[in-house]
């Protein structure tokens, strides 16, 4: 077991000392070298000079908090309206289309009218963050429900068990694979969002701090702050698949994956 999960891991490391390693090239002496882009290594001196300074902790915190914010609020809606939803087929039938809809639009489409409501505060990228992950969850969700085994369904039931109980006990156990896949995938979308919040809706967090490396000229600091992000989305994509292996432990998925 401990050796399939080094392999990963070291070919992961090769492949992005590989990837550094062409980035240096082709900025340095390769078609790119009279480019404005910096090489490798110019970018990674950057994104170790930001670490110590206070206002990329600042800017951090403030992306952070827009991301899990917006994202909690949409776990908890999505996971109502896709639980009432899947407990229907009349509503779930009734709801497909304008959902699947709305599912690929991406928030950026509302963000002149968000602006122009809240402004650029951490408020707009909270809703932009609430506003691209709902949906998502909520058909995630409905589908969770309406897929579970009606046998069980009907075999709670013949057991004298309520409304209720079934929800708790059977219908919700069998949708959690279904819930925990739609906020692992939204929980790096979140991040995402709450970036193009700052970048083009003007709000606080990494986004600003991005846009105003673009117009100072700053390039290598504009590469560090791309790969401080990429950092922090792979630890946020790490985090959310511990949690949904955490939460379901149980399931037969994860039960393999530990033998």
């Amino acid at each position: 077991m401990t050796r399939s999960r080094t392999l990963p891991t070291l070919t992961g490391a090769a492949g992005v000392l590989v990837a550094l390693a062409m980035w240096q090239f082709v900025a340095t002496v390769g078609p790119l070298s009279r480019a404005p882009l910096p090489s490798a290594l110019q970018a990674l001196e950057a994104a170790g000079g930001l670490l110590g300074t206070p206002g990329l902790w600042q800017a951090t915190g403030d992306t952070l908090v827009m991301a899990f914010t917006g994202l909690i609020a949409a776990a908890f809606v999505g996971v109502l309206l896709g639980v009432a939803i899947g407990s229907s087929p009349l509503a779930m039938h009734a709801t497909r289309v304008p959902l699947e809809f709305l599912k690929p639009i991406p928030p950026i489409v509302i963000l002149p009218v968000v602006v122009l409501v809240l402004g650029p505060t951490s408020g707009m990228g909270t809703f932009l963050v609430f506003f691209g992950s709902f949906i998502a969850i909520a058909v995630q969700s409905s589908a969770g429900v309406f897929d579970t085994d009606p046998v069980t369904r009907a075999t709670g039931a013949s057991y004298g068990m309520s409304r209720a109980e079934i929800l708790g006990r059977i219908v919700l156990p069998s949708a959690l694979p279904y819930i925990g896949t739609a906020i692992r995938v939204a929980a790096p979308t979140s991040l995402v969002i709450a970036v193009v919040a700052g970048l083009l809706g003007g709000g606080p967090g990494l986004g600003q701090s991005l846009l105003m490396s673009q117009i100072s000229g700053n390039q290598a600091q504009l590469f560090g702050y791309v790969l401080i992000l990429g950092v922090l989305g792979l630890v946020i994509q790490g985090l959310s698949q511990w949690g949904e292996r955490t939460l379901l432990h149980w399931h037969p998925q994860y039960r393999k994956e530990q033998h």
